[in-house]
C-alpha cells in the first residue's frame, strides 16, 4: 500500500506519537525511529540538558539534522518532536514521506503528562501545564494541519486502534499512478 514510503508522525508532546508509532511500525512491518531519542544519542545528553546548556535554537538545529538523515530511509515510521514543524526546512524533509498529525485534545495531553510527572519536557512548566499546552497548540496548529492525514484519537483509544485507523486512512491520501491510455487504432 505504501510501497516503502515512510510515515512521519507529528503533533504536540504527549499525543502518543512514540507509542502509536511503535504499533504502526509493527503493523506495517516497518522499522521505528523516535527523533527525540536520536537527538539525545547524537548529543550525548537529554533534551532537557540540551535546552539548559545550549538553548532551544541548538536543540532545533540538532532536531533538523536528525530529521534530514531520517528522511533518507524508507519503510520507517518516525515519531517526531512536537516542535519539528516550526522550521520551514523541516517540511521539505517531512514531505519525503506521508505525514500524519495525531491531534489529541489538549486536556487529555495535560492529564497524561500530569500522571507521569514528566520532568523531561523543557517547554512545559507543571504548574501551568494546560495553558502552556494550549498556547503551543494554537501556535503550531496551522503547521500541523499541513499533514497528509489528520487523526483525532479519543482519550481511551489504544495505540493499536489508532495505528489501525491510520492504516485505514492511508488509501484516502495516496496518489495512485495513472494508467496510460491506449489510443484507438
Amino acid at each position: 500500500m505504501l510501497q516503502g514510503v515512510s510515515v512521519f508522525l507529528v503533533g504536540l508532546m504527549g499525543t502518543g506519537k512514540s507509542t502509536v508509532g511503535k504499533a504502526l511500525a509493527q503493523s506495517l512491518q516497518y522499522r521505528f525511529f523516535d527523533s527525540d531519542r536520536l537527538v539525545e544519542t547524537v548529543a550525548g545528553q537529554s533534551i532537557a540538558d540540551i535546552f539548559t546548556e545550549a538553548g532551544e535554537p541548538a536543540f532545533r538545529e540538532l532536531e533538523s539534522q536528525v530529521l534530514e538523515q531520517l528522511c533518507a530511509y524508507t519503510q520507517s515510521v518516525i515519531a517526531t518532536g512536537g516542535g519539528i514543524v516550526l522550521a520551514p526546512k523541516n517540511w521539505s524533509y517531512l514531505q519525503q514521506g506521508l505525514v500524519v498529525w495525531l491531534d489529541t485534545p489538549v486536556a487529555v495531553i495535560a492529564q497524561r503528562l500530569a500522571a507521569v510527572e514528566d520532568a523531561t519536557r523543557p517547554l512545559l512548566n507543571p504548574v501551568d501545564r494546560l495553558s502552556q499546552l494550549t498556547a503551543l497548540y494554537n501556535e503550531r496548529r496551522d503547521r500541523y494541519a499541513q499533514a497528509d492525514l489528520h487523526i483525532q484519537p479519543g482519550p481511551e483509544d489504544a495505540p493499536e486502534a489508532i495505528a489501525h485507523t491510520i492504516i485505514q486512512q492511508i488509501p484516502t491520501v495516496l496518489k495512485t499512478p495513472k494508467t496510460p491510455r491506449v489510443s484507438d487504432p
